[in-house]
């Protein structure tokens, strides 16, 4: 059995039952104390990141619910029942839903779909994400030890509350291998979703803006007119994204506060001026009477109607930029009271002109007075390009988190802010998003079609997050499971609603983001078989340590000097790149380090956790293994940066006494190899210094393996080497002589250099395997392989100290 990771025992872990502070902070909605100042600051900048799409939703909802399904009307009763409609769904989903009781379950201040997901794998043994996980068991857990009771048996209980449920469902989750993959199918669904969203919500905020041109022209022409400027929008939007949102960020939020003030105002004088006694549409008495009257028409013209939420989504997927007190004041201070002032304007101009059949063709601008149309015109198509931006970004992030997680292919990430680590831009990504947007724009040309495609992708992402959120209750907060079932039930019913009222119109437009969503789903699903199946055969095909101790003088290898960086997937055990390695050339290096880069699903690692240090075989072999662990929202340093990280961790695991640590013995065991350390903040520096030393390598510095007589090794060139030294804390005790000598080699063979060695494998299926086996693994999963980025820790690596092993992987 694997042993599990040494904890520090300068901070053990809490007593079983007692939270650490920052779950208390956290749970419950509770956060570290923010003055205010700071938090009316995030409320002002999330206005401009978060509620750009949401704020333009009254662009589209009206045009979108009288598109076809309700053409005439002699009454006002239509339009009172939509108005009724937007308003409770505005209240119960974002208000309700959102604000008050989803925004409390973040995983670290992270919020989205991921998040959920993240949040209730924490909580009980269900990830299903490589690679990074254990042949031996799942060692994410050593993050639980801080962030939920221990569990020995019994369930234990966060505060006394519902334990019996959790422990009843976290059973059937641990045990169910299927519950678990829908879990991920869930989690995947959500995700794809939200990308198609990335293309449609550009597409509709941006045409539904420009169509205010069709007042000022006549109707032959405003069409040849509309969608060329549309598109025009859509290519510089897209252009400008590798600038990064942080350089024109500022003026995000001042362009959302103008639109919102903008769409009230009007909504005032709207209702004064036209209908003042249509508060009364607040009834939701309207809604039945909506429905009664309209029947199958009205419930179809719900798909229209959903739009009203449209990047609500946003306020949870958003939540690491910001904190939640900052995002429910600015939604219930602003953006709540706007938005229902502006539909309300829209509806009582709509009930003294209900007669005239172009009012719904028209939409948002028709209810605007004349004098004011083009500076709303320019404020609303600024306020398109806001929301369409913010909707991109976060389209980047996902595919972000879902590459940390092993599931979609690697592509290249670019880091547009130095401060802000959540503003990144994604090459292939944002030239993909625009083509389709582009594509479904010319191929839709109207509000009605893609309406009904941003609803599909809008409410199935709301519907997965009430699944999620239902178990979140109850695992992570341990609540009574009846709380958890009465919130799917209320929630789901009426997102159930309108995606039932969404689906429906699957041949007008509807199909989009299902085709889309299938498409990404495809690749993912995919990418994470074909990942799952390389790491499998990894393990099968590891080298166990009695490999290694069996290494003889008589197979001639030879230690050189410098270290050498194998990297691996393997959490124990040798890689088989390296017996194969060895087997073609009998010589590594003085210093060897197995790394395996793992990412976990979780938002962050902190520091003092990210480096989990071992030794394998006895101390006079150097060989050591480093696990360095990154959330989906790290974000890796620089090349030169993290290898002095690393060999400062080495360095400190060295000077602490690995066996103390450990709790081993001074002689070599086995098992030994299975243990690993966390190595805190090193108080060990490096200090690297420009300096002529002559490179040459002597007998003493060439050796072999369990060899008391040294192999001779020929030198290099002489030339220009930076001299290392480690730097102790004056308070530490000197170090013992095998200390000195192990730090003392390991200087050398940092001042030596570093050498990278990957493994670069050919993945086949092997023979025998079924046709739709063959089919994924040789053509789509190799055809994944090549066209994707490589590594992140390949890519900034010099090709000089670079070496790939090839291997073939029969899976």
């Amino acid at each position: 059995m694997k042993s599990p990771p040494a904890m520090d025992p300068e901070s053990p872990p809490p007593p079983p039952g007692t939270p650490p502070d920052d779950e208390e902070e956290k749970r419950g909605g509770g956060r570290k104390r923010v003055p205010w100042r700071m938090t009316l600051s995030l409320a002002y900048q999330s206005l401009g990141v978060v509620y750009g799409d949401l704020s333009t939703s009254p662009l589209y909802v009206y045009k979108a619910a009288f598109a076809e399904d309700i053409q005439h009307t002699d009454t006002n009763d239509e339009i009172l029942g939509v108005l009724s409609f937007v308003f409770w769904t505005l209240t119960l989903v974002p208000l309700l839903k959102y604000v008050c009781i989803v925004l409390r379950a973040d995983d670290n201040g992270e919020g989205g779909t991921f998040a959920l997901y993240s949040l209730l794998c924490r909580h009980a043994r269900a990830a299903l994400l490589p690679p990074g996980r254990s042949a031996a068991g799942d060692d994410d857990h050593f993050f639980d030890a801080r962030k939920a009771p221990a569990e020995s048996g019994n369930a234990v209980t966060l505060g006394g509350r519902g334990g019996g449920a959790a422990a009843s469902v976290r059973r059937l989750l641990e045990r169910h291998k299927v519950l678990q993959r829908v879990l991920l199918v869930l989690a995947l669904v959500g995700t794809c979703m939200v990308i198609g969203d990335g293309v449609l919500t550009p597409a509709i905020s941006v045409f539904s803006a420009v169509s205010g041109l069709e007042l000022s022209m006549e109707k032959e022409h405003h069409k040849y007119v509309e969608l060329p400027i549309a598109c025009i929008i859509l290519v510089c939007l897209f252009a400008l994204q590798h600038y990064g949102t942080h350089r024109v960020g500022f003026i995000f939020a001042p362009i959302v506060i103008t639109w919102l003030l903008c769409i009230s105002m009007i909504g005032v004088y709207n209702i004064i001026h036209w209908e003042p006694n249509v508060y009364r549409a607040l009834s939701p008495y309207y809604m039945y009477k909506f429905l009664r009257k309209t029947q199958r028409g009205g419930w179809m013209s719900l798909g229209g109607i959903l739009l009203c939420v449209t990047g609500s989504e946003a306020m949870f997927a958003d939540l690491g930029h910001f904190n939640q007190l900052s995002i429910q004041i600015a939604f219930t201070c602003m953006v709540y009271p706007a938005l229902i002032l502006a539909y309300m304007g829209q509806a009582a101009y709509l009930c003294r002109h209900h007669t005239m059949e172009s009012d719904y063709r028209i939409g948002f601008y028709v209810s605007v007075p004349e004098k004011i149309r083009w500076p709303v015109l320019a404020i609303a198509i600024l306020a398109a390009v806001v929301g369409s931006q913010a909707v991109i970004t976060g389209t980047f992030s996902m595919i972000k988190q879902c590459t940390s997680l092993g599931c979609f292919p690697r592509v290249k990430i670019v880091h547009t802010s130095a401060k802000v680590h959540g503003q990144i831009y994604i090459p292939e990504i944002n030239w993909i998003l625009m083509v389709l947007c582009l594509a479904v724009t010319i191929g839709f040309r109207d509000t009605k079609h893609l309406g009904n495609a941003s609803g599909l992708a809008v409410i199935t992402v709301m519907l997965v997050t009430t699944c999620l959120m239902s178990l979140v209750i109850v695992l992570c907060w341990h609540r009574s499971i009846f709380l958890a079932i009465g919130f799917i039930v209320f929630f789901g019913t009426i997102e159930a609603l309108y995606f039932s009222a969404a689906l429906i119109k699957f041949r007008e437009g509807a199909w989009v983001p299902i085709v889309l969503a299938f498409i990404f789903m495809l690749i993912m699903c995919i990418w994470h078989y074909g990942t799952i199946k390389k790491y499998e055969f990894d393990v099968q095909s590891k080298v166990s340590i009695n490999w290694l101790l069996g290494l003889s003088p008589n197979l001639g290898i030879v230690r050189v000097r410098g270290i050498g960086l194998i990297h691996t997937e393997l959490e124990t055990g040798i890689p088989a790149i390296f017996s194969h390695f060895v087997t073609n050339l009998p010589a590594f290096h003085q210093v060897l380090i197995f790394m395996c880069i793992k990412n976990v699903p979780i938002p962050h690692v902190r520091p003092e956790e990210r480096f989990l240090v071992g030794r394998i075989g006895p101390k006079e072999y150097r060989i050591y293994r480093c696990i360095v662990r990154y959330g989906y929202h790290d974000f890796p340093k620089d090349d030169m940066e993290f290898e002095k990280e690393l060999v400062c961790s080495i360095a400190e695991f060295i000077r602490s006494g690995s066996s103390k640590i450990n709790g081993m013995s001074e002689d070599f065991d086995k098992d030994e190899e299975q243990r690993m350390s966390v190595v805190r903040s090193s108080s060990i520096r490096m200090l690297e210094e420009d300096g002529s030393v002559e490179n040459t390598v002597g007998p003493s510095q060439a050796r072999e393996i369990q060899s008391p007589a040294p192999a001779p090794v020929p030198a290099p060139a002489a030339g220009v080497k930076k001299r290392v030294r480690f730097v102790l804390p004056a308070a530490s005790p000197k170090p013992n002589a095998g200390v000195q000598e192990e730090l003392q080699e390991l200087s050398d063979a940092r001042e030596a250099g570093m050498a990278f060695i990957l493994g670069h494998s050919h993945v086949k299926a092997k023979s025998g395997s079924s046709f739709l086996r063959r089919f994924v693994i040789n053509f789509c999963y190799d055809f994944l392989r090549r066209n994707s980025r490589g590594p992140n820790y390949a890519v900034t690596i010099p090709h000089a100290s670079t070496l790939e092993v090839g291997m073939m992987y029969y899976v």
